[in-house]
């Protein structure tokens, strides 16, 4: 049986769906370029739709916008 699609990652895993170092992946989420995680029964998590967002322009604040 195949493995679900994740709907929701852990910080690691999304620093390393865009190629970051979770620190330089946290920093981008602390200025605002990236999601913020939710709260998932006091584990954070990162949807994956919002990170697919930011990297088809969907979701990119403006001021981070090349």
């Amino acid at each position: 049986m195949p493995r679900p699609t994740p709907i929701a990652v852990k910080e690691a895993d999304a620093a390393y769906m865009f190629g970051l170092k979770p620190a330089q992946f946290r920093g981008l989420v602390e200025c605002g370029a990236m999601p913020s995680p939710v709260n998932v029964h006091g584990f954070l998590r990162w949807r994956v739709a919002d990170l697919e967002a930011v990297l088809n322009g969907e979701a990119a604040s403006e001021e981070f916008v090349v």
